[in-house]
């Protein structure tokens, strides 16, 4: 079980009734600081979508997702959503959202694929944001944008919670740095991508990497990403492809990056279809969420999706995923945690 992390002498800063408060005070405060920012506003969503519809996330395209059958509908099978990455866009359409506007929701997930650990559990819950722009706005400068006031929320639910509990001194940089991801694979030539997030985060403290899904110059990407939500694929005023990427910073408890976000500007049609081509998977142009994306009948947009738990995990200083939500663990994980001080819910 190397993935797990036991911090030396760790001990929680907060007991369980504080830890619980500060949970539901973060996502408080957290969601409408986005919803401001953003000028989001909150939809119900799914926890299921129909399978083959093309509506599901697919991850990077390995991870299953769990499914049942419906009795009342002859037995076709729905999937417990792995995101909502599609499904927010339609939703934008359907609701007629204008440019400069968006929503948000509260997406809860199951992931069975997921290796667990410090930071990754079956359960995976997110504020899961889309928001209409312009065709002008496909820009990497407008990418920026969004990426600092989203951090600017998290700064402010920082400050916030630590002014509630002292105890939780405020760790993040004032400014979150922005680097593309061939950049970060010249600057550490010899190490993995994950170690290349772990020196970067070190360096600033926190970073949005730019360009995840695309080819690197050794021929690798820096970490996979389907090919019909985000656009990786298009140049960037950079001179590099992608108009996405992750909000990473570095966490202090655990000693290594810490993954708050990940997000993008959406494929339009050319780029879906070139995506579509790269990956080898043109037969999803045939799918209900891919013939209206060709079609013209969706919105261009930006969006994400922000790790409740983890932002919770990461402000109010836990070690571990488990001290925030309810899942289940391997028993050694659970004894090697107990061992180590670090209490699982």
């Amino acid at each position: 079980m190397s993935y797990l992390i036991t911090p030396p002498n760790y001990r929680p800063l907060l007991n369980p009734k504080q830890t619980e408060q500060g949970i539901k005070q973060i996502k408080d405060f957290f969601q409408q600081n986005l919803s401001t920012e953003l000028r989001l506003r909150r939809v119900t969503a799914p926890l299921f979508v129909l399978k083959g519809l093309g509506i599901n996330d697919d991850l990077n395209g390995v991870e299953r997702a769990v499914s049942f059958p419906i009795k009342d509908m002859d037995d076709a099978r729905a999937e417990v959503v792995h995101s909502l990455a599609k499904w927010k866009r339609l939703t934008l359409a359907e609701y007629a959202v204008q440019p400069g506007y968006g929503i948000y929701t509260d997406m809860n997930a199951i992931r069975a694929d997921e290796e667990l650990g410090n930071l990754h559990s079956l359960y995976v819950d997110q504020w899961d944001w889309e928001r209409v722009i312009r065709p002008e706005d496909r820009t990497l400068d407008y990418l920026k944008r969004i990426v600092r006031r989203i951090y600017a929320a998290m700064l402010r639910t920082e400050y916030m919670i630590s002014e509630v509990y002292p105890q939780l001194i405020p760790s993040l940089p004032d400014e979150i740095h922005f680097i593309h991801s061939e950049e970060l694979l010249q600057r550490y030539p010899g190490l993995s991508a994950k170690d290349r997030e772990h020196a970067i985060a070190k360096e600033y403290g926190a970073v949005f990497i730019i360009g995840i899904g695309g080819q690197l110059s050794n021929g690798e990407p820096h970490d996979g990403r389907a090919p019909d939500y985000d656009d990786w694929s298009t140049p960037n005023s950079d001179g590099f492809c992608g108009l996405n990427g992750d909000i990473i910073v570095w966490n202090n408890i655990l000693g290594r990056s810490f993954e708050v976000s990940s997000m993008g500007i959406r494929v339009d049609k050319d780029s879906m279809l070139r995506q579509l081509a790269l990956c080898h998977a043109e037969e999803r142009k045939e799918l209900y969420f891919h013939r209206r994306l060709l079609a013209g009948e969706l919105p261009l947009s930006v969006g994400g999706g922000i790790g409740q738990s983890r932002l919770c995990m990461l402000l109010l200083k836990k070690a571990h995923i488990g001290e925030i939500q309810a899942s289940i663990w391997p028993q050694e994980m659970v004894d090697r945690c107990a061992a180590a001080g670090i209490p699982l819910i």
